[in-house]
């Protein structure tokens, strides 16, 4: 009740009874273009009654209502005449063509318009009508589905916390945001609530609200309606296929505060955000059990049963779907009818080598999820992601190396400066990770595509718009061989990756090619003459293959920035590589063979911005002659120093003399960001100190030190005075710290005792130690205590994601209580027999699970000791 909207009659429409007949007839000539404005506009306000859903009418109203709709019929008709009539004119529009006509017509109208008024008047008051009480939700249609009760069950708790009023559920397209919404919705049919509406509106269709029996109102006319009905009531409105930020107020939805709920769908994180939502969910892809079953449910018992092979080549079909119930489902409907085992090998073969030739891929799937590549916000954008499609499925690809590549491509150039690009680079990580088309792992360093993601790229990049032909992705394809040469003259980007190619033969034309990955194949050998006609290429990757030797062509690629010939055999870098003036980035860690490097080779890359030998040269049957590994040649620290662009250096050092010329540099101290402490042998303790000093050092790695028994920090705290201010000779403090630090490897240290200075490393991400045999504690308690007796308030482990402890049979405690451990995801142990106790409790990884790993017999120690403290 209360709900009918009152109207008032403006002064000027009522008719004077004290109005002679003359005046009146007169007026039917005189006032017929003011009388039908006047007419359409009455006409209007009783259509806004009649149409307005929130009414619904008692018994004794619908004898009006009917009259109402009569009314309109006879007006609409009249409009029609009026208007044509007054259109009808001469004589500068002064005299009516037809005044008999023009009479009538006006006499008509103006009688009519009077009926207009009198059933106004007559209109029902407020006490006689109610609203009728219909359904407070509508169930929608929808399938059977597989997974949803626990997805369900998640969102429907949150709805009922009073702290949550706006929900977010994001996912890629076809994960089943939808359909989840779709089950909630249907929900409020079967379960108790206290909610008077729910509604259903698809956001993406100029939201759901406007129908055709709004067409006649403004948006704020709408906006008002909605506000006012929905003001007083408490509703859930269900959102769906949201793609940014929608104006609640504008649309009239009224949300002052939380006892009304909003739940929304949307493929990007970023509207989540953008939505101010209370809780964000992300909608996963199915697990493997899900999935099979979702899979049988769309192919048919029957199909299954129709032969022996089928069931576990239908498996291998359904893996290829990766979880995505939009893939499963169409791919489970056109197999439906496949009932021989070499249809089935054919679909396998077919899914793997070009997705979009199967049916219902091509024409339906890729290009729903195409629209969110296409709302990318940039084209720079849009290329990043297309460039990562390059990499083999389930590929992990390294952030700080993907970027490299995008930098040498010329996508980023946004800024002149190395950090800048970076900068932009990781922007644009997380532009695509927040629309759903990369994909995080359980650290913050690496990133992936979904293989239905990566083949959709594929499809854009090779099939579709203007890359179309550009990319040649052959990578996991198992090939023996190149492809044939006649492929590689028009590609602009060929990825050969992860496949057995032992050698590269011949002068392929390539005037377009730009990249060139050839990464963990089994090269061999390339021919001198293999690179001469390559004049654009870019980015070459060479990585983990098996060459001991480059060929001597590498100095007919002028135009290369990116270089990448880590994890091969190369025992001595080219002096032809001198040619190569504009390369930026020459990554070469893990170079375990490298002895030798030509003088003057590095200075003469004047252009090199990014050199990476991280834990290179360091084989036991070479050393580095030429190199920073020996102590009494500083050739390569000189070379290093004369590079103008140099912004990230990775290197290797072997002795503490070797460390202190290092560091004596402010320009390469500040350029460390990858650091390998090898074979520190001679000492039995190190002062750690000075790497805080290098506050870009991120990934360091401690190794093969077998006489290192401590790791020395000194420390500093506040009211005691520190004077000190060189470089070797600095304290440490909470505030004066390892916070680069991310990423720590130690590993056959055998006399090593402990770690206790990485209390100093608030931001330390991922922690591996391995094969110390004499390591009893990772964070000391007598030396942690002397900390906070020092005024230090030092939690360590705050951002730690990943622990690795292997062959540590001494090891008894990581640290000697609790921590929150509000990012960790993964702790492994193995072979720590004395490690009974892990610094976990009821509070910690409240958000999230912690997936721990280690041989069955510690686990049931580790059980056993839990049990005894209780």
């Amino acid at each position: 009740m209360g709900n009918i909207c009152s109207i008032s009659l403006p002064a000027d429409r009522i008719v004077s009874s004290f109005w002679d007949g003359t005046t009146e007839h007169a007026n039917y000539l005189r006032k017929l273009p003011e009388n039908l404005v006047e007419l359409r506009t009455a006409c209007e306000r009783l259509r806004e009654l009649r149409d307005d859903e929130q009414m619904h009418p008692l018994d004794q109203v619908q004898g009006w209502l009917s009259r109402v709709e009569t009314l309109e019929t006879q007006v609409s008709q009249l409009i029609g005449d009026g208007t044509e009539e007054v259109e009808k004119k001469c004589l500068g529009g002064c005299c009516p063509r037809h005044c008999r006509t023009r009479y009538k017509l006006g006499k008509r109208i103006a009688r009519k318009l009077k009926e207009v008024d009198i059933l106004m008047s007559q209109r029902p008051s407020d006490v006689v009508a109610e609203r009728l009480p219909s359904p407070r939700v509508g169930e929608r249609p929808s399938e059977a589905t597989v997974g949803m009760n626990s997805r369900i069950g998640k969102v429907w708790s949150s709805l009922h916390q009073e702290q949550v009023g706006i929900i977010g559920l994001y996912g890629l397209g076809g994960v089943g945001k939808t359909t989840l919404l779709t089950q909630i919705n249907n929900a409020f049919t079967k379960r108790t609530h206290d909610f008077d509406f729910v509604i259903w509106a698809t956001v993406s269709k100029n939201i759901g609200f406007c129908d055709d029996k709004w067409q006649s109102k403004s948006r704020d006319e709408k906006a008002t309606s909605i506000w006012r009905v929905l003001s007083e009531k408490r509703f859930v409105l269900l959102l769906d296929d949201l793609w940014e930020r929608l104006d609640l107020s504008d649309v009239g939805v009224p949300f002052q505060n939380k006892k009304n709920k909003i739940v929304f769908t949307t493929r990007s994180e970023e509207v989540c955000a953008q939505m101010e939502a209370d809780k964000k969910i992300k909608v996963e892809c199915l697990t493997w059990t899900e999935s099979w079953e979702l899979f049988r449910m769309k192919l048919g018992e029957d199909t299954l049963d129709f032969h022996p092979e089928i069931p576990e080549l239908a498996q291998a079909v359904a893996q290829e779907c990766c979880g995505l119930p939009l893939v499963l489902t169409t791919m489970g409907r056109a197999m439906a009818c496949k009932k021989t085992p070499q249809e089935w090998k054919y679909a396998i073969k077919v899914l793997q080598s070009s997705a979009s030739k199967f049916p219902g891929m091509g024409d339906r799937v890729f290009p729903l999820l195409k629209y969110s590549y296409d709302c990318l916000p940039t084209e720079v954008a849009r290329s990043c992601f297309l460039y990562c499609s390059l990499f083999s499925e389930d590929c992990l690809i390294p952030k700080f190396n993907l970027i490299y590549r995008w930098i040498c491509e010329g996508f980023l150039d946004e800024f002149d400066d190395m950090e800048g690009a970076q900068n932009q680079g990781y922007n644009i990580i997380g532009t695509l990770i927040h629309a759903c088309l990369l994909e995080e792992t359980n650290n913050d360093f690496e990133v992936k595509l979904h293989d239905v993601i990566r083949d959709m790229a594929l499809w854009i990049a090779c099939e579709t718009g203007k890359e179309q032909d550009k990319f040649l992705v052959k990578a996991g394809s198992t090939l023996t061989e190149a492809p044939e040469v006649a492929r590689w003259i028009g590609p602009k980007r060929i990825s050969l990756m992860d496949n057995q190619i032992e050698k590269l033969t011949g002068s392929p034309n390539c005037p377009n090619l730009l990249t060139l990955l050839l990464r963990d194949n089994n090269l061999k050998m390339i021919s001198d003459s293999f690179f001469q006609f390559m004049p654009n290429l870019r980015v070459l990757d060479l990585s983990m293959n098996a060459m001991t030797e480059l060929p001597q062509g590498i100095s007919n690629l002028v135009s290369l920035q990116y270089l990448n010939l880590s994890e091969t055999n190369i025992r001595e870098l080219s002096i032809e590589l001198k040619n190569l003036d504009k390369l930026k980035c020459l990554i070469m860690f893990d170079m375990t063979q490298l002895s030798s490097i030509p003088e003057q080779l590095i200075s003469s890359l004047s252009m090199l911005q990014v050199i990476d030998m991280f834990d290179s040269g360091i084989s036991e049957r070479t050393v580095l002659k030429d190199g920073l590994l020996s102590d009494d040649n500083e050739a390569l620290v000189e070379e290093l120093e004369s590079l103008k662009y140099l912004h990230d250096l990775g290197v290797t050092i072997t002795s503490a003399s070797a460390l202190k010329r290092l560091l004596s540099s402010d320009k390469l101290r500040s350029c460390i960001f990858r650091l390998c402490l090898e074979n520190f042998n001679g000492s039995s303790s190190f002062n750690i100190t000075s790497l805080s000093n290098a506050k870009n050092l991120c990934d360091l790695s401690i190794s093969n030190c077998g006489s290192l028994e401590n790791l020395v920090i000194d420390w500093a705290w506040e009211g005691k005075k520190t004077t000190e201010s060189n470089y070797l000779n600095s304290k440490v403090s909470s505030h004066n710290s390892f916070h680069s630090l991310a990423w720590l490897r130690v590993e056959r240290c055998s006399r090593l005792k402990d770690l206790t200075w990485l209390v100093f490393a608030p931001n330390l991400k991922i922690l591996i130690v391995d094969d110390c045999d004499q390591m009893q504690e990772v964070i000391g308690t007598r030396k942690s205590d002397e900390s906070a007796e020092n005024g230090e308030n030092l939690g360590p482990f705050a951002k730690l994601q990943m622990l690795h402890l292997v062959d540590l049979p001494q090891l008894k405690s990581i640290f000697w209580k609790a921590l929150p451990f509000i990012y960790l995801n993964t702790i492994y142990v193995d072979s720590c027999p004395l490690l009974k106790k892990l610094p976990l409790d009821a509070n910690s990884a409240k958000e999230h699970r912690i997936v721990i790993s280690g041989q069955t017999e510690w686990w049931n120690e580790l059980l056993e000791s839990i049990k005894e403290r209780k």
